[in-house]
C-alpha cells in the first residue's frame, strides 16, 4: 500500500488497511484522550451502564417464567401460579420500558454534552487560527469537522462503547444462566458459533468497501450542492446557462449513491439471512438434543424451551462482539479527526507576557521587515496527518502550502509613520502593498525584522488590543445575512441607535438607509448582496467609524464604482481619515494627492518614497505608474 497525499488519500489508506488487517490497532493515547471527554459525564455513563445491567437481568426473566409455566404451573393445574406468571410476563416489558427511558435520558444528556464540549472547543480553536489557515481551508471541510465528525465522536462514547458494554454483559449473563440450566445444551449452542463469525467477518469487509464507495458518491453530491446552491454559484450557473449540465452531474453522483445503497441493502439482507439460517441450525440442534434428553428423562420440556429462548440473547451479542474491536476502532476515527484540528498549533498567538497596547497613539514602524508566504503556517487541513492508525504517511517534505512564491512578498522593508500621518501605498500588482497592510494588525507574522506600534513589537502586545486599536476596510466588503444595524454593531455591540446614525452620516450612507422600508432593520442578504458595491463600501466605512480606531488601513475600492458612489465615498473618507494614522492602498490620484507621504513598492521592496511632486520629478516607477494608471483613471 503506497502512502497517499491529502485528506481523501488518508481516509482511503485507512480503509485499505482496515480491509487487509480487519483489526486496526487502537492507540492508547487516543483512547485516554477520548475518555477525558467522557469524564465530566461519568455519573451519567455509570447510570447508563447500571440500566444496561438492570435491563439485561430483567430480560433474562421471561424464559424462566415460561419454564416454570410448562414444568410446574400447568402440570400442577395451579391457576394462581399461572396468573402470577402471566402478570410477570406483562411486568417485564413495562419495567424494561421504564429502565429504557432512564437509559435514554442519561445517554442523551451525556451525548449532547459531549457534542457541546467538542463543538465549542473546535469553534474556539478555529477562531484563533491565523489568516494563512483560512486562505487554504475549505469551508465545507471545516463544517464537516464541526458537525459530522463531532456527532460521530459522540457516538463512539454513547453509542459504540455502550453497545459493546451491553453486548458483553448480555452475553455473559445469558451464558451463565444457560450453563446453570443445562451445560450440555449450552455447549451444543456454542458449537455453531463459527457459523455466525465467518459471515460476519466476510460481510464486514464487503460492507466497508461499499461504504467507502458510498462516501465518495456522497462527497460528490455534497460538492455539487456546495458549489451550486450558494448565491455566487447559482448566479454563475444561470449566467452561463449550465443548469442541464449541473443537473446531469448531480444525477450521476446521486445515481451512484442510489446503486450503492441498493447494493448495501442486499448485502445486509443476505447477511441477516445467513445469520437466520445459522440461528435456525443452532435452535434445531438444541431442540433435537433437548428432545433426546427429555425422552431419556434427564431433562424437562420447560428447560428446553427456556434454553431455546435464550439462544437469541446469546448469538446476537456474541456475533456483535466478534467485530467489536474493529467497530470500536472505526468509530474512534471521528474523534481522531476532531483531535487533528484541536492539535493544530496557533502560529499567531499572544505571548505569555503579552500586554495590552493601551493607550494607542498611532506610530507605526517597520524595521527591516521580510515576509515570505512559503514560510507561513501550512494552510487549511491539507497537511494534517493521522497519528494513531499506523498507516504509511506522506513524508513531511512533500506536504507544502498550496500558495508559493519564488521570492519573498516583502524584503527588508523599513519605514516610520508618525501618529496622524496619511500614507499612500502604490505599486504594481503583487508589489507587496496588501502584505504591508496585513502585517500591521498581525494577521501574518513577519518572517524577519520587526513591526512596531508606538515603539512596541506587535508580538509583545495582545491580539485583542491590536484589533481594538486598528480598523481595516477591505476592498471586498463582507456583510452577514442580517440587518444593517446588526452588521454595524459588529464593530461595537452596545452602540446606541443615535451612534449608528452618526457613523452612517459620516460615511454618507444614512440617507440611503433611512429611505429603505425597513430602515436600519433591513436585512442585507448573503454577503450584503441586496446592496450595490458603493453602498456596501459605505456601510463598511460606517462600521469602522463606529469602531473609532487610532490606526486605519483602507484598501480603497473606488476604481470600479460609478461617479456618484465614488464621490460619496471620497467625501466620507476625507472625514474618516482625519486625525488617524492611515494607510491607503491607493487606486485614485485624488487619494494619492491627499497623502502626506507616498510609499512606492515593487517586488516586495520600497523603491521610492516622498510626495507626489517629488516622485513625479524623479521620473522613476511612480512617474510611470502615474502616466499609465493614475492619470488615465482620473481622466
Amino acid at each position: 500500500m503506497q502512502p497517499g497525499g491529502g485528506r481523501g488519500a488518508g481516509w482511503r489508506s485507512y480503509l485499505e488497511y482496515d480491509e487487509e488487517q480487519d483489526r486496526p490497532a487502537m492507540d492508547r493515547r487516543l483512547a485516554r484522550r477520548v475518555l477525558a471527554y467522557a469524564r465530566p459525564y461519568s455519573r451519567l455513563l455509570w447510570l447508563v451502564l447500571a440500566t444496561i445491567v438492570a435491563s439485561t437481568l430483567v430480560g433474562l426473566a421471561p424464559p424462566l417464567l415460561m419454564r416454570d409455566l410448562i414444568d410446574r404451573a400447568i402440570p400442577e393445574s395451579a391457576l394462581g401460579r399461572v396468573t402470577l406468571l402471566g402478570l410477570g410476563m406483562v411486568a417485564v416489558p413495562l419495567v424494561n420500558g421504564l429502565i429504557g427511558v432512564a437509559q435514554r435520558w442519561a445517554s442523551a444528556r451525556a451525548g449532547e454534552g459531549i457534542i457541546f464540549d467538542l463543538r465549542t472547543a473546535l469553534f474556539s480553536h478555529l477562531q484563533r487560527m491565523s489568516l494563512a489557515f483560512f486562505t487554504g481551508a475549505r469551508p465545507g471541510e471545516l463544517m464537516s469537522r464541526l458537525n459530522s465528525d463531532v456527532v460521530g465522536a459522540q457516538q463512539a462514547i454513547t453509542g459504540t462503547m455502550v453497545t459493546v458494554a451491553s453486548n458483553v454483559f448480555t452475553a455473559g449473563a445469558t451464558l451463565v444462566v444457560m450453563l446453570r440450566l443445562e451445560w450440555r445444551l449450552t455447549l451444543a449452542a456454542l458449537a455453531i458459533l463459527p457459523l455466525f463469525i465467518f459471515p460476519s467477518r466476510q460481510v464486514g469487509r464487503v460492507l466497508r468497501r461499499v461504504t467507502r464507495e458510498q462516501m465518495d458518491a456522497n462527497a460528490g453530491m455534497n460538492n455539487t450542492l456546495n458549489e451550486t446552491l450558494n448565491l455566487s454559484g447559482a448566479l454563475l450557473v444561470k449566467l452561463f446557462a449550465r443548469n442541464a449540465d449541473e443537473d446531469a452531474r448531480y444525477r450521476r453522483d446521486a445515481a451512484a449513491a442510489r446503486d450503492l445503497g441498493v447494493r448495501r441493502a442486499l448485502v445486509g439482507r443476505w447477511f441477516f439471512t445467513a445469520l437466520s439460517v445459522a440461528g435456525a441450525v443452532g435452535t434445531a440442534l438444541v431442540f433435537w438434543l433437548g428432545a433426546v434428553l427429555v425422552i431419556r428423562g434427564s431433562l424437562t420440556v420447560g428447560t428446553v424451551v427456556a434454553l431455546s429462548a435464550y439462544l437469541a440473547g446469546l448469538y446476537g451479542p456474541l456475533t456483535a462482539l466478534t467485530n467489536a474491536r474493529v467497530e470500536l476502532a472505526t468509530s474512534l476515527v471521528s474523534f481522531e479527526r476532531v483531535f487533528e484540528v484541536l492539535d493544530l498549533p496557533h502560529d499567531i498567538a499572544d505571548a505569555p507576557d503579552a500586554v495590552p497596547l493601551d493607550p494607542l497613539e498611532g506610530r507605526v514602524t517597520f524595521e527591516r521587515v521580510t515576509f515570505d508566504y512559503r514560510q507561513a503556517a501550512a494552510e487549511g487541513l491539507a497537511h494534517v496527518r493521522r497519528f494513531s492508525w499506523n498507516i504509511p504517511r506522506e513524508p513531511a517534505d512533500r506536504v507544502a502550502p498550496a500558495r508559493s512564491r519564488a521570492t519573498p512578498a516583502l524584503a527588508d522593508v523599513s519605514f516610520d509613520v508618525a501618529p496622524g500621518e496619511l500614507i499612500a501605498l502604490v505599486g504594481p500588482s503583487g508589489a507587496g502593498k496588501t502584505t504591508v497592510s496585513w502585517l500591521i494588525p498581525r494577521l501574518y507574522e513577519a518572517t524577519s525584522g520587526r513591526v512596531l506600534i508606538d515603539g512596541r513589537d506587535v508580538r509583545t502586545v495582545t491580539l485583542e488590543s491590536l484589533a481594538r486599536g486598528i480598523g481595516v476596510v477591505t476592498q471586498e466588503t463582507y456583510l452577514f445575512h442580517d440587518t444593517l444595524a446588526a452588521n454595524l454593531r459588529y464593530a461595537r455591540p452596545r452602540a446606541e441607535d443615535d451612534e449608528l446614525e452618526q457613523a452612517c452620516r459620516v460615511a454618507n450612507i444614512h440617507d440611503f438607509i433611512a429611505a429603505l422600508p425597513g430602515g436600519y432593520q433591513t436585512v442585507v442578504g448573503e454577503r450584503g448582496y441586496r446592496l450595490s458595491g458603493g453602498e456596501k463600501q459605505r456601510v463598511a466605512i460606517a462600521r469602522v467609524v463606529l469602531k473609532d480606531p487610532r490606526i486605519l488601513i483602507l484598501d480603497e475600492a473606488t476604481a470600479h464604482l460609478d461617479a456618484h458612489s465614488e464621490a460619496l465615498i471620497r467625501q466620507a473618507l476625507e472625514r474618516v481619515l482625519a486625525g488617524r494614522t492611515s494607510f491607503v492602498i491607493a487606486h485614485r490620484l485624488s487619494t494619492i494627492l491627499a497623502a502626506d507621504r507616498i510609499l512606492v513598492l515593487d517586488g516586495g521592496r520600497i523603491v521610492e518614497e516622498g510626495s507626489h511632486p517629488v516622485l513625479l520629478g524623479r521620473g522613476g516607477l511612480y512617474a510611470r505608474l502615474y502616466e499609465t494608471q493614475f492619470r488615465v483613471a482620473e481622466d
